[in-house]
């Protein structure tokens, strides 16, 4: 994947609130696996590296289906990115998934 998208992509996950920031890692969190692929395609393009896969809950859906919330914790520790900034600007401090809030 090239960079650009990358960045673009990461961008959205964090206008959605799928994507937080922490210190100097960025903490992903979603319902589809595929999703966390595609989030360690787009860090390792950007020169991060992906550190750590979990499930956490599962989720319901409806009334009669649970699913699986998955959070992947990425290092994407380079100076010459902004996206610490872009979330600063548009992100939150929590998930969308955050029973807290």
């Amino acid at each position: 994947m090239l960079p650009p998208v990358a960045r673009q992509k990461i961008q959205a996950w964090i206008r959605s609130r799928h994507l937080i920031c922490s210190g100097n890692f960025f903490i992903f969190e979603t319902l589809d696996y595929s999703a966390i692929e595609r989030f360690e395609d787009c860090i390792s393009s950007l020169g991060g590296t992906l550190i750590s896969v979990e499930s956490l809950k599962k989720v319901w859906m409806g009334n009669h289906r649970q699913v699986i919330l998955y959070h992947a914790k990425a290092s994407l520790h380079t100076p010459h990115h902004d996206l610490k900034q872009y979330w600063f600007k548009y992100g939150a401090f929590h998930t969308r998934f955050d029973l807290n809030v």
